[in-house]
C-alpha cells in the first residue's frame, strides 16, 4: 500500500494507495472536524486548493449529528460530498481535553459530554464501531493523549495501556470489516506511538506496536505543551524503530517549519487546525512569514495576500480588501482567507515533494526553516 519513490536524507517521497485514490506523500491534511472545515469552504474549493486528504473527528460525529445518521447517509464520503481520502481521528485526544469529568477503567473511558453533558462511554471497540460507521479511509486508534509534562510513572502505565487498546482495536476493526452491512470493508487501521517525552518509553512502545503490523503508524502526544526542541528529539530519538515501509504521521503538527522538520526527520503524514483557525483571525502564511492583516498598515494595500501564490483568494482580492471583510465580520472574508492559508500548506507540501524528487530538499530546508513562521 505504501511505496517509497525517493529518499534524500530521512525524507521520503512515497505514494500510499487507497480504496479512495492515491495519496502523494509528504501530505498535510485539512482538518474538516465536524465534516467541514471552519470558513466556508467546500469540498470542491479544497479540490482546486490541492487537498488530497480531509480529516475529521470521531467523538464530535458521534456527539452530532451521530455516527448512526452519517451510516444511514451512505458514510461521510456521500455525507460530505468528497471522493478522495478520509482519515478519522479516534476520538481520543477530544476525551482528554474536551471532557471535564472523566473516569479512565481498562475498558475505556466514562466522560460527559461537552456539548449536552449527557453520559457516553468509549473504548477501543466504540471507537472503531463509530469509525466504521463513518466509513473512513483510515482510522485512527483508540488511545488515552497524556499531557506532555506527565510524571513517568503514570506515562508508563498509560502506554501499557494504550498498547492493550490497540490489540483490541486491531481485533475490533478485523471483524467489523468482515461484517455484512460495512461501508468500506476496506478500512485501515493506523496505531499511535505514545510516552511523552521519555524516549526510551516511546522506543519501547513503538518496537511492540510495530509488531501488530498495521497499515500506518503515528507519533500522538506531540505539539501539548513541550518545545520545538523537545518534539524534534523525541521524534530523531523514536522514527529510527518505526517500520520503514509504513507512513509515518506526526499529528496535530503544525507550522510550515515543523512540517519541514518533521519530513527531515521521516515523517510523511501531518495534519493541524493551525492554517485554518489562524486564517480565521487574519493571519495570513506568506513566503516571507506570516502577516496579521488587521494590522492598519494593510488599510490601503493594493497587493494580493502574497504576490508569489497563485491561490484563488491571492489571483483576485486584495490586502486591503479582505481587511475590510474581516473587519466588518464578513463570512467572506474568513472564506477567502482560509482558502489562502490552506493552499499555502498544500502547496508547501507540493514543493517538498519536488524538492525530494529533485534531490534538492536540504537546500529547500535550509532556504525557508527560519524564514516561514516569521512574524512580520
Amino acid at each position: 500500500m505504501f511505496k517509497i519513490l525517493k529518499t534524500e536524507g530521512l525524507a521520503r517521497r512515497g505514494v500510499f494507495s487507497t480504496v479512495h485514490g492515491e495519496i502523494q506523500t509528504p501530505v498535510f491534511m485539512n482538518v474538516g472536524t465536524v465534516a467541514a472545515i471552519k470558513g466556508a469552504v467546500s469540498t470542491e474549493d479544497l479540490k482546486e486548493l490541492g487537498c488530497q486528504v480531509q480529516l475529521s473527528n470521531t467523538y464530535h460525529l458521534h456527539v452530532r449529528p451521530g455516527d448512526d445518521l452519517v451510516h444511514d447517509m451512505g458514510g461521510l464520503h456521500r455525507f460530505m460530498h468528497w471522493d478522495r481520502p478520509i482519515l478519522t481521528d479516534s476520538g481520543g485526544f477530544q476525551v482528554f481535553s474536551l471532557a471535564s469529568i472523566r473516569k479512565i477503567k481498562e475498558e475505556g473511558v466514562f466522560f460527559n459530554s461537552h456539548i449536552d453533558g449527557r453520559k457516553i462511554f468509549m473504548g477501543p471497540e466504540e471507537s472503531m464501531r463509530i469509525q466504521s460507521n463513518l466509513a473512513s479511509t483510515i482510522a485512527m486508534a483508540f488511545d488515552e493523549c497524556i499531557p506532555a509534562r506527565s510524571d513517568r510513572k503514570y506515562t508508563a502505565n498509560s502506554v501499557e495501556r494504550t498498547e492493550r487498546w490497540l490489540a483490541r482495536c486491531k481485533e475490533e476493526m478485523t471483524r467489523l470489516n468482515h461484517t455484512e452491512g460495512t461501508i468500506n470493508p476496506n478500512q485501515m487501521l493506523f496505531g499511535i506511538n505514545q510516552g511523552g517525552l521519555f524516549p526510551d518509553i516511546r522506543i519501547k512502545n513503538m518496537q511492540n506496536i510495530a509488531k501488530l503490523d498495521l497499515p500506518g503508524y503515528a507519533i500522538g502526544g506531540l505539539a501539548v505543551g513541550e518545545t520545538h526542541a523537545e518534539m524534534y528529539h523525541i521524534l530523531d530519538e523514536t522514527l529510527p524503530h518505526a517500520p520503514e515501509n509504513k507512513p509515518r504521521y506526526l499529528m496535530g503538527v503544525g507550522t510550515p517549519e515543523n512540517i519541514i522538520e518533521g519530513v527531515a526527520r521521516g515523517i510523511d503524514f501531518f495534519d493541524c487546525v493551525m492554517p485554518s483557525r489562524n486564517a480565521r483571525h487574519g493571519h495570513l502564511n506568506t513566503r516571507q512569514g506570516v502577516i496579521n492583516i488587521n494590522n492598519k498598515k494593510y488599510e490601503k494595500d493594493p497587493l494580493p495576500i502574497d504576490p508569489t501564490c497563485d491561490c484563488p483568494t491571492c489571483r483576485n482580492y486584495s490586502r486591503a480588501y479582505i481587511r475590510h471583510l474581516l473587519k466588518a465580520g464578513e463570512m467572506l472574508g474568513m472564506r477567502l482567507a482560509v482558502m489562502h492559508n490552506l493552499y499555502f500548506y498544500n502547496n508547501l507540501m507540493k514543493e517538498i515533494r519536488e524538492s525530494i524528487e529533485e534531490g534538492r530538499f536540504s537546500r529547500y530546508r535550509e532556504e525557508n526553516v527560519g524564514v516561514l513562521s516569521n512574524r512580520i
